[in-house]
């Protein structure tokens, strides 16, 4: 049985996979019970938009928090700490009974998610080499999109047998277990995993010391990071577009039942794994060959979401359910495949801050979470179709392209301490 035992950074890689996993769940069911939340509550389509973005006013907030939190006080007692809140949250969204209810639940999810990311990466910065960060960017967000793609069809299954309620508190319950998991699993410094082999300590990156406070540091490293952030916000204005609203644009556009709609949404989702992986493993095949940053991270990013904004031409175009299906996979596709390069750009520029640095670009970023569901909602009430809205999001796609180019992600930041002393100040790498 010991030649089949896990190695302890791959348990803990696949911890972090099951913890995106259940949050995208988590975070993205609401979408699928509007269909018959909807109409139980008298809600419309704007209203609908709002509860779906509701979950990311919190969550913009909590990346900064909560990455600097990770950094100071670790990722174990970080995400203990949000996964409690996050499961609690999915409960209280089953019990809701209005809009106002619903918002205020999806409000308590983005407070208790937002810091996971973050989190998790702070994490992979102590258990990932650098040369495997793509890819652990990669995987554990293909994971959450494999959420993306189980959740339709979970839910609606739990629907048909019960109610939408229902699935939020299995959902609920699910989240509280990962919490258990997690608690026993992981530890802070690899060297005092209970498990970890001299083989793997040897592959890792040094030990992270805590980051030295110097005044200034948060706000010049925030500066340093606006195109990573711009840059991953025009990422999520496709993701959360789809994420809210995949659904009910295939049963309103083409008229399908909400079987027919699920079936097809998952397909677009489970483009998205292939996605992250593929993007994750080629960025860091490019970085191994050529051990050029810009070429592994910024380019790959620019050619990528190239290809979503003519992913999203035909859809234009071409008004048909298996066309629209095959396209939206294909945007899907291109855009998840940013994910690896983006996510591991924080790590590659501030190793010592990677929580601090990538809640900035998430925390960033995310705030088109809040935005494109909106928009979304607000352009079919007025006009009764979706061209404006894919049009915009083409656009959105074209101004990321350009800003990919002021990334740096082969520049890392720099904190000067400067002594009061005579001698000359001393530049930590970070």
């Amino acid at each position: 049985m010991k030649r089949f035992r896990l190695k302890a950074t791959t348990t803990v890689l696949l911890m972090l996979c099951l913890m995106y996993f259940i949050t995208y769940i988590d975070r993205v069911n609401v979408s699928t019970a509007a269909s018959q939340f909807k109409s139980e509550l008298g809600l419309n389509n704007t209203e609908l938009g709002f509860i779906f973005s509701a979950f990311a006013y919190p969550y913009v907030v909590f990346q900064f928090i909560g990455g600097w939190i990770s950094d100071r006080f670790g990722a174990k007692r970080t995400l203990i700490f949000c996964s409690f809140i996050w499961a609690a949250a999915t409960v209280l969204t089953g019990l809701a009974g209005g809009f106002v209810s619903l918002v205020a639940a999806r409000l308590l999810l983005g407070l208790g998610e937002g810091a996971t990311f973050p989190a998790a990466t702070s994490a992979m910065a102590s258990w990932v080499p650098k040369d495997r960060r793509g890819f652990a960017q990669g995987i554990t967000h293909s994971a959450a999109r494999l959420g993306n793609a189980v959740a339709p069809i979970l839910v609606l299954s739990m629907m048909t047998a019960f109610d939408w309620r229902f699935s939020f508190y299995l959902l609920g319950a699910l989240s509280f277990g990962w919490l258990v998991l997690w608690a026993v699993t992981y530890t802070e410094m690899p060297a005092d995993h209970p498990r970890i082999m001299a083989a793997e300590i040897s592959s890792l990156p040094p030990p992270r010391i805590r980051p030295v406070q110097v005044p200034g540091t948060w706000l010049r490293l925030y500066r340093r990071l606006l195109p990573v952030s711009g840059v991953y916000f025009c990422y999520n204005w496709i993701l959360w577009l789809m994420l809210g609203w995949m659904p009910l644009y295939f049963m309103h556009t083409f008229h399908l039942n909400i079987k027919e709609a699920v079936v097809f949404t998952s397909g677009v989702f489970v483009a998205g794994v292939f996605g992250d992986l593929a993007g994750g493993m080629l960025s860091d095949r490019l970085l191994r060959r050529t051990g050029n940053l810009k070429l592994a991270r910024s380019y790959l990013v620019a050619f990528c979401m190239s290809m979503t904004a003519l992913s999203l031409l035909p859809v234009l175009l071409m008004h048909d359910p298996v066309y629209s299906l095959i396209f939206l996979a294909a945007a899907m596709f291109f855009n998840e495949m940013n994910v690896g390069p983006m996510w591991a750009i924080p790590m590659d520029v501030a190793y010592d801050r990677s929580g601090t640095a990538s809640g900035i670009m998430s925390g960033n970023g995310v705030t088109a979470a809040i935005i494109s569901p909106v928009i979304a909602g607000y352009l079919v009430d007025r006009l009764g179709n979706w061209d404006l809205t894919f049009q915009l999001s083409i656009v959105v796609m074209v101004c990321g392209v350009l800003l990919t180019f002021f990334m740096k992600p082969d520049v890392p930041f720099v904190t000067e301490l400067k002594e009061s002393s005579p001698t000359a100040p001393v530049a930590l790498q970070v």
